[in-house]
């Protein structure tokens, strides 16, 4: 069982990027991204459920970010517009074994498998 991210890079603020989490080996529900920066804890961004259905938004990228997937392809998008300094950070793709209830969608520690990162830099 692998998550694979990509779709990291620099840009400059005001830019998008879009990222993808591939999954292999098995299908998951509830797809989530997080992000971390040296010195803060681990931030929550998005999560989607298996059908998506369900989508949750940190509310500093609400608006921003949209998350999708496509389950024919096992693998979930984080599609990123008018980036901002702010949002600099080692993006992470993080899967569980089903659909978590929307109450939960945000807790790190629901998540069964994690990705291997992808670093994000916006300039100013």
């Amino acid at each position: 069982v692998q998550l694979q991210a990509s779709g990291g890079g620099t840009v400059q603020a005001g830019g998008s990027l879009r990222l993808s989490c591939a999954a292999s080996g098995r299908t998951f529900g509830t797809v989530g991204w997080f992000r971390l920066v040296p010195g803060k804890e681990r931030e929550f961004v998005a999560s989607i459920t298996r059908t998506g259905g369900v989508t949750d938004y940190a509310d500093s990228v609400k608006g921003r970010f949209t998350i999708s997937r496509d389950n024919a392809k096992n693998t979930v998008y984080l599609q990123m517009n008018s980036l901002k300094p702010e949002d600099t950070a080692v993006y992470y793709c993080a899967a569980a074994f089903n659909d978590l209830r929307l109450a939960t969608m945000r807790f790190y520690y629901k998540y069964n498998y994690w990705g291997q990162g992808t670093l994000v830099t916006v300039s100013s």
